[in-house]
Parts: structure tokens; sequence; C-alpha cells
């Protein structure tokens, strides 16, 4: 038998529901009908070729939130992946019904770390071995600790699942396959580019693990990171681009002997179009057009939001939006709710339901300034700065803080002009997932908070609001104006 076997990884993260093309001056870009056609080209070219999806196949387009999945399901069942693990945006539309979606999946989905407390019976399959060319390879599925938050929304079953370390739970499965002659292990995890680093230097080298493929930081990166002999990648977001690994797999050794690996962008200069995908997503998309294809308003210019940890012109819009239309003080949106980077000048509901996927009610809080301002501290926190993945908020124009970021400190904190004093009140708006992790998400704890007030929710459906005001107010313009001025 050869002892060295040529191998092809492909790979793809944070999809997001990102299926249709996009038209550019030059070509066609992205899209899951030029996607599954290179991944079928490959598999011509390349005999040993498996594809792999590394978390977060749902949410951002109304395709997918219109179906509640089951769409992504059956475009994927058409891709037709080798193995795929959960992401957090799995568990958004419930635990329950990602079980559900689980059954409706013609391809494998793993995660080893998801576990029921009750009886520490994982949710799924933890792991795959898949043979090619009389190669063993070994995946492994494993997820962040933020899909807990989304599933403290699951009134249903969120209380019962729990995140196990997952360094010892891949310790355990590898071990389980000491006898067993695997030729390459993959770590599919939904953990951040930053985290699988830190995961890789603390794995034992005798588990054997070679490759992480990783998802849920949205990293673009120009060659693989190397920590404790383990090659770490990822494939930044979307199917505008994926990622590819050619390598040799040396089967006496188990381990890989060399590799290229690189990223393919999706255009239709280098990619067929997969034609019926193309006609799935036609019967999908002629559902959602008559519901989504209406016309809001018209803005005065595209507003965009190109950042999600500084102000952004469509972020302050929203948030003045929301706590004019609430009567609020301030209004805290967190910046990763907002999914793309930027809106406009036309804006359809299509536009506003993409952008802003993730609709919820609103909870009043009554904060005190001191709160505020540690709450504020946090969110601007060194961490945020050293590429962390963290939650960052927009603020409603009202309030004004000026943050040095090499000296850590907040030299600026005003309410309508006049410095915050520690004892003053205000009406503070929160998303639900942002009350429902407030300890998390501000490293302030909720019991001292409701002790100003019992929260209470004022508004049941943020996208509501915003399609009002859009509607009923045309030529909107937002310029960012310093309400959150960083100092670098």
């Amino acid at each position: 038998m050869d002892r060295y076997k040529k191998l092809t990884l492909l790979h793809s993260n944070d999809m997001h529901g990102d299926f249709l093309a996009e038209n550019t001056d030059k070509a066609l870009v992205g899209g899951v009908s030029m996607l599954s056609g290179y991944v079928d080209k490959v598999r011509r070219e390349q005999p040993n070729t498996l594809y792999c999806i590394a978390g977060d196949m749902f949410r951002g387009s109304v395709i997918d939130s219109e179906f509640k999945g089951l769409s992504t399901i059956e475009i994927m069942n058409a891709i037709a992946p080798d193995v795929v693990t959960l992401g957090n945006h799995e568990t958004d539309y419930g635990i329950a019904h990602l079980l559900f979606l689980e059954k409706c999946a013609r391809f494998p989905i793993i995660n080893a770390n998801l576990y029921i407390k009750s009886n520490y019976a994982r949710l799924f399959r933890p792991h795959i071995v898949l043979e090619v060319d009389g190669m063993k390879i070994l995946f492994i599925g494993i997820i962040t600790e933020s899909v807990m938050k989304s599933t403290k929304n699951d009134t249903a079953v969120g209380s019962f699942v729990d995140i196990y370390e997952a360094s010892a739970e891949i310790g355990r499965i590898c071990n389980a396959y000491n006898a067993t002659d695997i030729d390459l292990t993959v770590l599919l995890t939904h953990i951040g580019f930053e985290e699988d680093k830190a995961l890789a230097a603390q794995l034992d080298p005798a588990w054997g693990v070679d490759v992480i493929i990783g998802g849920h930081s949205h990293t673009f990166i120009e060659k693989p990171e190397v920590v404790n002999d383990i090659l770490i990648v990822q494939a930044g977001t979307g199917t505008d681009i994926i990622g590819r690994f050619d390598m040799v797999v040396d089967t006496l050794e188990n381990k890989v002997e060399s590799f290229e690996w690189h990223t393919v962008p999706i255009n239709s200069s280098n990619c067929p179009v997969d034609e019926d995908i193309e006609k799935l997503l036609a019967t999908y998309k002629n559902q959602t057009d008559a519901k989504y294809n209406r016309i809001i308003t018209r803005m005065a210019r595209r507003l965009t939001h190109p950042d999600r940890f500084r102000e952004t012109e469509l972020g302050g819009l929203f948030a003045d939006i929301l706590a004019q239309s609430l009567g609020l003080d301030i209004m805290l949106v967190g910046s990763g709710s907002i999914r793309t980077d930027g809106m406009g000048p036309l804006v359809m509901y299509r536009d506003l339901v993409e952008t802003f996927p993730y609709d919820s009610p609103v909870y009043m809080l009554k904060i005190s300034g001191a709160q505020l301002k540690n709450m504020l501290l946090y969110m601007l926190r060194d961490e945020v700065w050293q590429g962390v993945h963290s939650s960052f908020s927009q603020l409603s124009g009202r309030l004004k803080a000026v943050y040095n970021i090499p000296q850590s400190t907040m030299t600026t904190f005003e309410f309508d002009g006049v410095p915050v004093s520690d004892e003053q009140l205000f009406t503070v708006g929160v998303q639900q997932y942002h009350y429902n992790n407030f300890s998390r998400i501000f490293n302030a704890d909720i019991q001292e908070i409701e002790n100003n007030g019992k929260a209470r929710t004022v508004a049941t459906s943020i996208v509501d609001i915003l399609e009002e005001y859009l509607a009923s107010h045309q030529h909107i313009d937002h310029a960012t104006d310093g309400r959150l001025t960083l100092i670098k």
C-alpha cells in the first residue's frame, strides 16, 4: 500500500444563509450555486476530496429566516457536505427545532461538547470517521460557549443543556481511537480564531490532532497558523470564499507530510454554476419575494456599518429610532445584531430583515450613572482591541463618551451635554439577548441593576419599530457624530 496519499479538504464557515450571488462590476460573486459548482468541480478533479462546514449555516437571509432553517438544510442537502459542526446560530430557532432540523439533514452534524445536564448524554454525534482511499480521517466537532447565550431564550429545553470543557472532550475521543489506525485528526470548531490557538496549545500531542478548521470570528487569514504542531485555518464568512487544503498524508506516521493551503474566491470567473441548486433556490426565492420585496423608504444615501467595534451611521440611526420611539433616555443596540455593512438608499423590507435579522423584545432598565459608566468601560476594555470576540453596543445620541484606548480611560461621559453623575438614573433599553446575558455582556449584576426598578418589556418587536419609523420618514440621513469617540 502506498504510504503517502493525497487528500483535499475544502472548508466553509459562518455562511449565515448567504445563498444568492451578488452582481459586481466584473463578475457574479458568491452564492451557494457557484459554491456547489466549485465543490463538485474539485471532487471530479481530485477524487480524495472532503468538504466540511465549521458552523453557522443559519441566519442572515430571509430565505433562512422565513423557513426557520429548513430551507438551509434542504440547500445543504443538495450541496452534500461530508461533515458539518454546529455554530452558535444553529440554536437560534431553539434546541428542539435544531434537533428536528438535524433529522432532516442527509449529512452528519457533529458536536462533542454539548450535553444534557441531567444524564450527561451528548445531544449530537460527537465525531465521525470518514474513509477516503484507505485513509481514516477523524473529525470532532466543538462549539463555543456562546451557544448557551441563545439557549437561555429557549424556555423548553435551554436550562437542560450545558457545554463541557472542550480539550477534555477531545482527549476522551482521541484516546478512544488510539487502537484504531487514524491517519488524520481534524477538529471542526466554532469558537473563534484566537480561541482555536488557545485550544491547540492545551492539547496533548499524544492525542494526534493535526488540523483545526474553525469559525465564529469571521477571520480572514493569508496562511495557516501553527500552534503545538497543529495547523489552524478559517475562511472568513459567507459564500464569497472557500478554504482549500491540498495535503499529502503519511499513513504510516499518521501525520501531514506536506500541504498547500489557500482560499478560493467564489465567482463566475472560476466557479461553474450548479443549475440544480439554482432551481432549488428559485423555489424558495419565489415564495419570499412577494412578502419581502416591498419598498419601505428611500434614504438620502447608503448608511454604513463597516465595523462592529466603533460608532457607525446605521447603528446610530437604529439606536436613535428605538430611543425616540420608546421614550427612552438611552438605547444600547448590539453591533453584532446588524448583519450587513450598510443599508440604502432604497430600502426594501428584505433589506431591513437581512440587516437586522434578530428581532426581539426591548427591555427597559433603570441604570445609574455609575453603573452605566462601568458597563461601557467593560465594553471598551483592553481585550476588545486585542482581537477578543466580544459584545459591543451602538449608543443613542443623547449619550456621549470619549474613551482613550492607550490609557484605558474614559475622558468624557455626558448626557445631553452635561457630565453624568454617579447617582443619576436613566431609562435604558436593551435587547432580550442582552438582558438574558446581562452579567456576561456588561459585567454587571442584573439583580443590582433591578434594585433601581424592575425591568419591563416596552416593545415586543424591534423590526416593527424600525419599519414603522422608516416607512413614515423619507430621505433619512445620519452621520456619525462623536457619541462614541475612540482615541487610539
